[in-house]
């Protein structure tokens, strides 16, 4: 089985260290340990692999910024002939409170710009997607200066166990599917 797990987020280290850039944070975090950097530059995008219980991802990192991201779901879906039902997203999500997480099978675009690109280059919203909340405490006006602003203080404090949590579900989607995994981890708060 082979799976290809993307991460969204913007590239540079303008962008490291902000909230837009959680699904890269996630992958970052689940090739955490590695002895040399697993990261290689491929067309559209960072791509490193992930091993799992027998079972094979392609993790890719986008470099074509948010709102281009569709392009290289589809070429790295292409290239590795990956099924859309073996695909899973993670983005950011301000609508939902920091230290939540939510597994979807699909959805809609939520006013993501990056899952409103990927749905119109893929032509369905129908992929698994990793939902991590972010949470929307910013005043009227200043949401893109909030999501593309660093992480606050107390925000860092909880952040490695909310990456464990990711990583958890990740491993989950990849060895169960995205019902079970759902059944498993969207009620359960991380430990």
């Amino acid at each position: 089985m082979k799976y290809l797990i993307v991460g969204l987020g913007n590239p540079g280290p303008k962008y490291e260290d902000t909230r837009h850039n959680a699904g890269f944070q996630v992958l970052n975090h689940l090739l955490k340990g590695k002895d040399e950097d697993p990261w290689a530059a491929q067309r559209y995008g960072e791509v490193s692999e992930y091993r799992f219980k027998g079972r094979r991802a392609v993790l890719l990192k986008p470099n074509t910024f948010m709102n281009l991201c569709g392009k290289a779901v589809r070429y790295w879906m292409n290239e590795e002939n990956i099924p859309i039902e073996n695909i899973l997203i993670i983005s950011d999500d301000l609508a939902i409170p920091f230290g939540t997480l939510r597994l979807r099978a699909k959805g809609s675009d939520g006013g993501h710009n990056g899952l409103k690109d990927i749905n119109a280059v893929l032509g369905t919203n129908d992929y698994a997607r990793l939902r991590f909340g972010i949470g929307d405490a910013f005043s009227r006006g200043k949401q893109v200066d909030y999501v593309l602003g660093e992480w606050e203080k107390e925000e860092l404090q909880e952040m490695d166990s909310q990456l464990d949590f990711a990583v958890q579900i990740i491993k989950g989607f990849m060895a169960m599917g995205v019902q079970r995994t759902m059944n498993d981890f969207n009620k359960r708060k991380r430990e």
